[in-house]
Parts: C-alpha cells; structure tokens; sequence
C-alpha cells in the first residue's frame, strides 16, 4: 500500500510525472513568453509606429491563428502524436520570434503573430493535454490539472522576466532572447523528454479494437460540448482583460480596482489547486456543474450589490472559483467521452471555437461596457453562464449514458 502510495501520486505515477515535468517547463516558457506586448507594449508601438491596441492586437492574430489551425492538425496528432508535432511548434516558433525582431511595420508584426499561433497550435495547452492523454489515457485529468496550476504562474515569472529583458536589450533582443529559449530548451525538451510513440501504438490510434473502443459519440454530444466550453470561456477570456475598468465602472477608483482585481489570480489558482487535490474524485462535468453554478451567483451578486466593497469582495471570491475551476473543466471534459483514439481529433477541433472565443471576448465586452455599462456587461456573462450550465447538465446525463453503453457493449 506504502509502495503504491509512493509510485502514484492522485493518479501521477513514475511516468507521468516525468512527462509534466518537461511539459510544466516548456509550456510556462511557451506561454511566458508570449506575454510580451503585456510588458513591452508601448516600446514596440513607438518603435513600429503604430498604436498600442494595434500592438494588442498581435496576441488576438495568435489566438484566430491558433483556432483556424487546430483542427488541421487533428490528423498529425493521430498519425506521429504529439511529441512529434510539439518538436515542430517549438521550432516554429522560434522562426515566429525571430521574424518579430525583424519587424519594421505594422505588416511585418502580423505575419509574426501569425507565425506564433501556428506553432501556439502545434505547442501550447492543447497539444499537452494530448501528449498527457497518450501517457494517461482517461487518468490524464490529474495531470493535466497539475500541469495547470504551474501554467498559471507562467506571466508571474515571465514578466519580471520580460522587463529585465527589455530594458537591458530592448524589445528586439527579447524576441531573439525567446527564440534562443524555443530553439535550446523547449525544443530538446520535447525531444529527449517525451517518450517516442511505438509503431504498434500508432497502428491502434488508426484502426482501435472493436471490442475495448469507446462506444461513438454523436454529433450532437460534440455539439454541447463546444458550445458548454465556448460560452464558459467567452466569460472567462473577457472578464480577464476588462475586469479593472468593470470594477472601475461599479465605482471603484483605479487603485481600489487593480487592488480587488489582483486578487482573482490567486484565488483562481487556489480553485485549480483544490481541484487538483481531488484526485481521481470527480470528473470534468462534475467540476464544470459545480463551478458553473457559482459564475451566475457572483454575477447576481456584482448587479444587485450596486458597487459595495463587500459585494465586490464576495464577486472576485465567488467568480474566482468558479472561473479557476471551469479552466480545468474546459480542458477534461473531453476526457469523459472520448478515448485515447479519438482524444486528439475531438481536442483539435474543440480548440478552433475556443481560441476564436478568446480573441473576441474582449474587445466585445470592452463595446459593451463603454457603450452600455456595467450592468449590459454582467447580464450578458449571467446568461452565458446559466446557457453553458444548462447544456453542462445534459452532458452529465449524456455521460451516464456512455457509461451504461461501455459497461454493456
């Protein structure tokens, strides 16, 4: 029992700790780095000769970039696996930095962007949860829950990072800085890290056994699933950049709102931490009915509370929880209804809605709060979320249902 405790951790064993491991690395340099424009934003734009939301407007290129190019990449997932296809993303990107050094106009930091979310596809979150879902099969949900606690601090460390950098090499030799990082550390992570994926196992990924493959799931079910997914994080990814000014409009001054607001991070990655220790406990659906319920409480709280410190205080700790677990939730819900074989295709293709969702969440709320004000801003997110609960009930029955069909088939 002692032996079995100390070889599996909350269902990491031996193997699947070493795998996050090099994905808990690569992907905080992956995501730390693209926080860039966060820190430099104002030095690119008087270089480059174009407004800061123009700068800004390079991480909404990565995100419609990475969506578009998802589901083009189901097929590699399936046919190399993901070892093979994050090797390439971290090469990718590293042409994506070194192109955005060389930019000199508006035209020349796209494309940049867009180079980066190509890679963003083929070596960001999705394409972990895959390489975690090879090891782990459906166990993968502690791993990937794991995986994203340490991804969260990824702007905690980079940023620092990121100031030091550009203020000692300026903004350019930041980007060869990170392209060197890609090219020297995630790259050889990746391919001495990972473990290579057999012939056999490839062969079992194309043509899975009748007798052991998840029964099929209907169109209608993947349905419900990106549509749940999409409007969780169309709250989710909107609320994380216009926040403060939310906060703002309830009559906060912008110290008082940046103070409240530092505050979510935290409680968020307290969310993911507690879903983390739950182990095995509860799966994807169960984590995303219980925090979907809690996003409609802290909106009702935030537009019947009209501005107050204890009904902003009780918002960023209701909404903080149920936002930080919803993040894990998004990423394991697959879990419950797709197995190894079908894991990659149903993620790649979950990812195109998903990204596109956060490059447009938040300049569609931003529209909306200085257009219509606060209020406009949090019953929308309340009808969101009440939508994305209601079809997260119907996959819980769903889930049953796969259930009874696996036991009986």
């Amino acid at each position: 029992m002692a032996g079995t405790s100390r070889a599996q951790f909350l269902g990491i064993d031996r193997q699947i700790g070493g795998v996050l491991l090099v994905l808990a690395v690569a992907q905080v340099f992956g995501w730390g780095t693209l926080g860039l424009p966060a820190i430099a934003g104002h030095r690119i734009a008087a270089d480059l000769h174009v407004s800061l939301p123009m700068v800004f407007g390079g991480t909404s290129t990565l995100y419609v970039t990475m969506g578009l190019c998802g589901p083009l990449l189901a097929g590699p997932f399936r046919r190399v696996g993901a070892r093979r296809v994050m090797m390439t993303g971290s090469a990718v990107a590293g042409l994506g930095f070194v192109a955005l050094a060389c930019a000199h106009g508006a035209a020349g930091y796209f494309i940049a962007w867009t180079i980066l979310g190509m890679a963003g596809s083929a070596a960001l979150s999705t394409a972990a949860y895959i390489m975690l879902n090879e090891v782990a099969g459906r166990n993968a949900k502690g791993a990937i829950g794991a995986l994203m606690l340490v991804t969260g601090l990824s702007s905690s460390i980079f940023w620092p990072t990121t100031a030091f950098l550009a203020e000692a090499l300026g903004w350019r030799g930041t980007c060869l800085v990170y392209a060197a990082a890609m090219l020297l550390v995630c790259l050889p992570l990746y391919t001495f890290g990972l473990p290579r994926r057999a012939a056999h196992e490839a062969e079992t990924v194309s043509t899975p056994d009748r007798a052991t493959a998840t029964p099929p799931v209907g169109r209608g079910t993947f349905v419900l699933v990106v549509a749940a997914i999409a409007l969780n994080a169309f709250v989710s990814f909107g609320f994380s950049a216009v926040l403060v000014e939310l906060l703002k409009a309830q009559g906060l001054s912008a110290a008082e709102a940046v103070a409240f607001g530092s505050k979510l991070g935290i409680v968020q990655v307290s969310a993911r931490a507690i879903d983390f220790l739950g182990g095995g406990r509860w799966d994807g659906i169960t984590t995303g009915l219980f925090a979907g319920t809690l996003l409609p409480v802290a909106m009702l709280i935030l537009i019947v509370g009209h501005g107050s410190y204890a009904a902003i205080a009780a918002f960023i700790l209701i909404y903080g929880l149920g936002s930080g677990a919803l993040a894990v939730a998004r990423a394991t819900i697959p879990l419950v209804f797709y197995d190894k074989s079908e894991f990659a295709k149903a993620s790649s293709h979950i990812a195109l809605p998903l990204n596109l969702i956060s490059a447009a969440s938040p300049p569609a709320l931003a529209y909306l709060l200085t257009r219509f004000g606060s209020n406009a801003v949090l019953e929308l997110a309340f009808a969101c979320s009440v939508g994305a609960l209601v079809m997260l009930a119907v996959l819980g029955r769903r889930r049953r249902e796969v259930g009874i069909a696996a036991t009986s088939s």
